[in-house]
């Protein structure tokens, strides 16, 4: 089972699950995941091989989508927010199935394989040097060299156990499965429940091509833009972010 935190308590609306992207964790939902649950209860996961859910050898979306689906049989039908990785296997939870969702909320990510990877930032972390660790920001100065993004390198941070001096998540099978995480699986059946594909302006990630595919696999589907957010549009425009998800989750 994964782990799982736990915002509110159970009320008659059904709940929210949040299952985040590479190199996330439910930590990383933990604001906004509060602020939702003022109306229901909102559970945020960590994915397999991320935080303190299990380590396991595969990292394919059918398999992610099956963890989910074991949270959502104890926790009765929700509505799913995944973010880029986890918008992916929800997805693909979506269309094999579709009778535990209410709705499902995919954040900045299409049902395509990507040409991009993410290896590089994989190879970093496992190179880094945790030993004397004593605080994060040490890390972060170690970081900075490698990571060529310098917006990653908090997040990153938000995954290393200083006091074990160990990341939190399993490099080794996230760097073997990065074939299976950019890319996405054949969907045999299509989702007709309310789906809303939340994006960001800026990000280059759900391009217009993409339309006609995503309207096939999910027939119902609806699109709206954060203004000035990119990929990570959660982290960038919260407000924004947890408005567009509360005004969905009203009328869903």
């Amino acid at each position: 089972m994964l782990h799982m935190i736990t915002h509110g308590m159970p009320t008659a609306l059904p709940p929210l699950l949040i299952a985040h992207g590479l190199y996330g964790s439910a930590r990383n939902w933990g604001v906004i995941a509060k602020r939702l649950s003022d109306a229901r209860q909102v559970i945020a996961v960590d994915m397999r091989n991320h935080g303190q859910s299990p380590w396991q050898d595969g990292q394919s979306y059918p398999e992610m989508a099956e963890d989910l689906a074991e949270v959502l049989e104890n926790i009765g039908p929700a509505h799913l927010l995944g973010h880029s990785m986890g918008g992916k296997a929800a997805m693909v939870l979506a269309s094999t199935r579709p009778s535990l969702l209410k709705s499902v909320i995919v954040a900045d990510i299409a049902p395509v394989a990507y040409a991009r990877t993410q290896i590089g930032y994989i190879e970093a972390l496992q190179a880094a040097d945790l030993g004397g660790i004593e605080k994060r920001s040490e890390m972060a100065a170690r970081l900075e060299p490698v990571i060529d993004d310098p917006a990653l390198i908090p997040f990153f941070l938000q995954s290393l156990d200083v006091a074990e001096g160990r990341w939190r998540l399993n490099l080794d099978a996230l760097a073997n499965g990065m074939p299976d995480i950019m890319g996405f699986p054949t969907l045999e059946s299509a989702y007709d429940g309310p789906t809303l594909f939340l994006t960001g302006a800026t990000s280059d990630y759900v391009l217009p091509e993409y339309r006609t595919k995503i309207k096939r696999l999910f027939p119902t589907a609806r699109f709206a833009k954060i203004p000035g957010a990119g990929h990570w549009l959660h982290a960038e425009k919260p407000r924004e972010f947890e408005a567009a998800v509360r005004a969905w989750l009203e009328r869903a």
